[in-house]
């Protein structure tokens, strides 16, 4: 089982001073990408200004606007919410999503943030797929991280795959033990011996964004760099090309010759 995955902090669909929407350019650069999945982070899925302004009718939503025909499958966690509209998490899915909850993980009242974990039925077996964007305080971080862990733990089956991804804010690489260690996880640079690094999207010098696996060999990892992609978010996508390890079947000879033995 082959799975391409995406994490992307979008930024709200707006350009950093102007403020002006680039979702457009965003959609096109997550069509070029052809990911199974997608863990969207700065989902702005209401404002009421754009609306007002005639830049978008009473019906635009990120989330519906993103998804299109190519991502049948969809879920939305709102977390910072405000006077004009609100924004959060998202997960889109070319395989049914399951299930899905959006968990509130706010340090503290200057920073809404949230954990939406979602259950997919890829190709049969069930995924769980856990989409985050953490605090801009290291203590705040560290408090959301082992809230992350303690979700798996208590959630996620032991021999069931799983794909953490998102915006961890983790310059300076003080989670990933706490994560792979504890969850036996393995972040997507390993795959290539390098730190992957995504932001600030023109050039690229810290490593905030990441894509941590249980279950699944990650095959290769990239980041999506240049002219056109530094111009849609101030972050660039990570992608992971994931596979599912085969687990060998019984040898039925095998089988017989040991219950006639044991006969």
């Amino acid at each position: 089982m082959k799975l391409r995955v995406v994490t992307y902090n979008i930024h709200k669909g707006l350009t950093g001073f102007a403020r002006r929407p680039r979702i457009q350019h965003v959609r096109d650069g997550l069509q070029t990408v052809d990911a199974d999945i997608v863990f969207l982070q700065e989902v702005q899925d209401r404002n009421d200004r754009l609306v007002a302004a005639s830049l978008f009718d009473s019906d635009y939503t990120q989330l519906n606007y993103l998804a299109t025909d190519a991502y049948p499958h969809s879920v939305y966690g709102r977390n910072a919410v405000y006077d004009h509209g609100h924004h959060g998490n998202a997960i889109l899915s070319r395989h049914p999503i399951l299930m899905s909850e959006n968990l509130d993980i706010s340090d503290h009242r200057f920073e809404q943030r949230g954990l939406l974990h979602a259950v997919a039925d890829v190709h049969g077996i069930e995924a769980h797929l856990i989409c985050v964007h953490f605090g801009l305080f290291a203590r705040s971080r560290a408090r959301q991280a082992e809230a992350l862990v303690e979700r798996v733990r208590n959630v996620v089956p032991a021999d069931a795959p799983l794909v953490i991804a998102g915006d961890f804010n983790d310059w300076n690489h003080r989670l990933d033990a706490l994560i792979c260690n504890t969850l036996g996880a393995l972040e997507a640079s390993q795959a290539r011996g390098s730190r992957l690094h995504t932001f600030p999207s023109h050039m690229p010098w810290w490593q905030l964004d990441r894509i941590y696996v249980r279950g699944f060999e990650i095959e290769r990892a990239r980041v999506l760099t240049g002219r056109d992609w530094a111009q849609r978010s101030d972050h660039v996508p990570l992608v992971a090309e994931l596979a599912r390890p085969q687990v060998p079947e019984a040898n039925p000879r095998h089988s017989d010759e040991t219950a006639g033995a044991a006969g």
